[in-house]
């Protein structure tokens, strides 16, 4: 009896390793994701509030005498 208890208490402790790997790279992956978003997304949009302005002034410029 006590030797199906211990047989048991190690496969917990193996299924309980696998999941706590699984639930590690799951993580790392939820993390990489989220750098990845703010990368693609989030920086552009920082740049555009400096190449809007930019343009703006150009296109006012090139525009100026026609008026």
């Amino acid at each position: 009896m006590e030797k199906e208890i211990l047989q048991k208490l190690e496969m917990q402790e193996k299924k309980i390793n696998a999941i706590y790997e699984s639930v590690e790279k799951t993580r790392k992956m939820f993390l990489m994701t989220t750098i990845v978003s703010i990368v693609v997304f989030i920086l552009p949009l920082i740049g555009l509030i400096f190449v809007i302005p930019w343009f703006l002034h150009i296109m006012s410029n090139a525009y100026q005498g026609l008026l």
